[in-house]
């Protein structure tokens, strides 16, 4: 969320209502819930331990607010943060989900009316075809090196500017640009190598647009 000098007041002051009050709390919640969650399920790729991930990460915030000191940056930073720690700790236990039709109906998925067998089969079929694709992309940026993973994933899966992240991460925008540029270039290497036994064409495209992305 991009707040102006006002906006980060009133965030800053009810970060400090929210140490007293927790319905305060509950506001901030409310407010950063969904970024941050929608950042975490494209880390994952599944419903249930993004929803995990997510809630433990807020848990952890609300616990230790008190500590919280105020850097005039906006508070999702913070969380951002928790959530990259606690999705560290996810994969380093090395917890994965299978890509299956029935992992697609988890996601929301559903095959059409049975009065059409062709056509539910071509849709469900384009369907497995962007969730493999996705998957793809999910699995590559998975596998860069840890130094390349938060920038890349930042910028891919949350929108976030160079700045940003460089916030979050606590890292000079310079030193984020040539993460970002170095983790591109591997990510568009690896799924370069991956087409060569399937057809990745909207991850190709996703990595090919991401390398004019890296900017201001």
């Amino acid at each position: 969320m991009d707040l102006d000098e006002r906006g980060l007041e009133q965030e800053r002051q009810l970060v400090e209502r929210a140490k007293r009050d927790p319905e305060a709390f509950g506001l901030l919640y409310e407010r950063h819930y969904d970024s941050v969650y929608n950042y975490v399920l494209r880390r994952t790729g599944h419903v249930q331990t993004a929803q995990d991930i997510v809630s433990e990460t807020f848990f952890i915030a609300l616990r230790s607010l008190g500590k919280f000191k105020w850097q005039g940056v906006p508070f999702s930073a913070w969380l951002y943060r928790i959530a990259i720690n606690e999705l560290a700790g996810h994969f380093r236990r090395g917890r994965a989900k299978t890509v299956s039709l029935e992992a697609l109906r988890e996601e929301g998925f559903e095959p059409l009316a049975d009065s059409d067998v062709e056509r539910e089969a071509l849709a469900c079929q384009e369907e497995i075809d962007r969730y493999l694709e996705y998957h793809a992309v999910r699995k590559a940026v998975n596998d860069l090196p840890e130094r390349y993973q938060d920038v890349v994933a930042l910028r891919f899966f949350a929108g976030k500017q160079v700045a940003e992240i460089g916030v979050i991460l606590g890292k000079p925008v310079g030193t984020v640009k040539s993460l970002l540029h170095r983790g591109i270039e591997r990510l568009r290497q690896t799924l370069t190598q991956a087409r060569q036994g399937a057809t990745f064409s909207e991850a190709s495209t996703y990595v090919e647009k991401g390398r004019g992305l890296h900017g201001d």
